[in-house]
């Protein structure tokens, strides 16, 4: 069993050292202009880098940390791996609090994203080096070391140096240093962000294997938004410190809970059109200039449950969801991207951007410069709250 539970977990650093990561001249206190451009909160305290952290994980799930740089999922990992030190609630693996446990006793085992290895030592040593530290029989280090190397497929470089091996092969050889010592839970931060593209989807694929091969929770930090969805049976969106959304790619995805999540999740982002939300007849529509939307069944009983009032809002819909019509939202295309099987069209709607995705289906028109009109189903409207940028279903 390897269930981690994170209750309240804060991160304050003094603003001294908070400054000299970010490279600010300052000695005790922030000056008025890093306040301001600081999205994390400075208290008395320090600069508080993650705020009230909680997070059940079950054992051998597979937990996704998303967010932009600096929103805290780092911070985050390196907590619970006993890098960076708890300012504040409380850390359990498997039961045991961890808060002041050193990294070692931890039974927990890091990926990093620059791979780590030593350059002096071989494949085999690489992978081997923790189970000596450890006095383990040479017997038992040459079985787990065989036993992971066959699972990543690198048996044939076992005897090969670390500046031998491509970058994907060097990421394979740092997860199996991790996995050889069967460590409760695998923690992994950023480990694909310096492949190449194909690379990253190799090793997207690879990590996928792992999973099923190995007994081990697994907590995974990204800013990749590709690698939350294909990867996580849960992922946590992050932003500025505070938890956004804690649900299954798809529950994200699907509903996601604020405007932040709705544009971070998905590609291109979502589309954001400024709307009315009115009520006729008993029924919620959402208008905006040209098109008038009755909402889909669910959505009207999640608005009804919620007692939502007619307002001005904040109209959400992804650019797949959009389709060309006769009349609808208007918008003058300004860029067309031909994608093979979909076309993007860039363009203008009242003075925003927007983006559309038009199946080719071996062939399109040239739609740039030409005004062309939207229109989309009641099922798959996102309406936002304009004072709390909420979305107003949940």
């Amino acid at each position: 069993m390897a269930e981690v539970i994170l209750k309240n977990i804060r991160k304050v650093y003094p603003v001294q050292d908070y400054g000299k990561r970010k490279g600010w001249k300052v000695k005790k206190q922030a000056t008025e202009k890093q306040r301001r451009t600081s999205h994390l909160q400075i208290t008395d305290e320090g600069v508080v880098a993650v705020q009230e952290f909680s997070l059940d994980i079950k054992d051998k799930e597979f937990i996704v940390l998303v967010g932009p740089s600096g929103c805290g999922k780092s911070t985050t990992l390196r907590m619970i791996a006993g890098l960076e030190e708890i300012s504040g609630g409380e850390l359990y693996i498997d039961g045991a609090l961890m808060n002041a446990v050193e990294p070692k006793d931890r039974d927990i085992a890091m990926v990093f994203q620059s791979y780590a290895l030593y350059p002096h030592m071989t494949v085999r040593e690489n992978m081997a080096y923790s189970l000596k530290i450890k006095k383990t029989p040479k017997e038992e280090i040459d079985r787990k070391v065989n036993e992971a190397a066959e699972i990543l497929d690198i048996t044939d470089y076992l005897d090969r140096l670390p500046k031998a091996l491509s970058g994907g092969q060097r990421q394979r050889v740092a997860i199996g240093r991790a996995i050889v010592r069967n460590p409760k839970v695998l923690l992994m931060d950023e480990p694909l962000s310096n492949l190449d593209a194909k690379l990253r989807n190799q090793m997207r694929a690879e990590i996928i294997k792992l999973r099923k091969k190995i007994n081990t929770t697994f907590i995974y930090v990204t800013h990749d938004q590709t690698e939350a969805m294909t990867l996580g049976d849960r992922i946590v969106v992050m932003k500025d410190g505070f938890i956004q959304q804690i649900a299954t790619p798809q529950e994200v995805f699907d509903h996601p809970s604020n405007l932040f999540v709705a544009g971070f999740i998905g590609t291109p982002q979502m589309n954001l059109f400024d709307a009315e939300l009115v009520l006729k007849d008993g029924k919620y529509y959402v208008e905006t200039p040209g098109i008038s939307v009755e909402l889909a069944a669910e959505k009207q009983e999640r608005l009804k449950a919620h007692d939502v009032k007619p307002q001005s809002v904040t109209l959400g819909v992804r650019p797949e969801h959009l389709v060309l019509a006769d009349q609808g939202i208007a918008g003058v295309v300004d860029v067309s991207e031909r994608m093979g099987s979909s076309c993007h069209l860039h363009m203008s709607v009242n003075g925003k951007d927007a983006i559309v995705i038009v199946p080719t289906e071996g062939g399109i028109q040239d739609y740039v410069g030409q005004t062309v009109h939207l229109s989309f189903d009641g099922k798959v409207a996102h309406i936002f709250s304009k004072e709390t940028e909420k979305n107003l279903e949940y």
